[in-house]
């Protein structure tokens, strides 16, 4: 049985609760940092114009938006968790192709 910090055995419901937690929390640096690069990619953008950054934007939005989506699908959505790492990599792929495009663009 798995044993928290303090020595003290922890039930399957708390280990369940503090993996939502934890998944909660993480999820949610993840969405702010990546809405945070996500704007200040897509405001460089609208300031030079460059396809890159636009690209950047695009890239970094949709890695996040497959962060969020996991999260949801992991915690809210009742299918195997598998599922939920199924989306965040796809997501990630694409955005991270997305961000390699970008870096090539002119």
């Amino acid at each position: 049985m798995p044993v928290a910090a303090d020595g003290v055995a922890m039930t399957a419901k708390s280990l369940v609760a503090v993996h939502f937690t934890v998944v909660a929390v993480l999820k949610s640096a993840t969405l702010v940092i990546g809405a945070l690069i996500t704007y200040f990619a897509f405001r460089a953008y609208r300031r030079t114009g460059a396809r890159a950054l636009r690209a950047l934007a695009i890239g970094f939005a949709i890695v996040t938006l497959g962060s969020l989506l996991a999260g949801v699908v992991d915690q809210f959505v009742q299918v195997d968790p598998r599922v939920a790492l199924v989306v965040e990599s796809a997501f990630t792929t694409v955005g991270f192709g997305v961000i390699l495009y970008s870096l090539y663009v002119d």
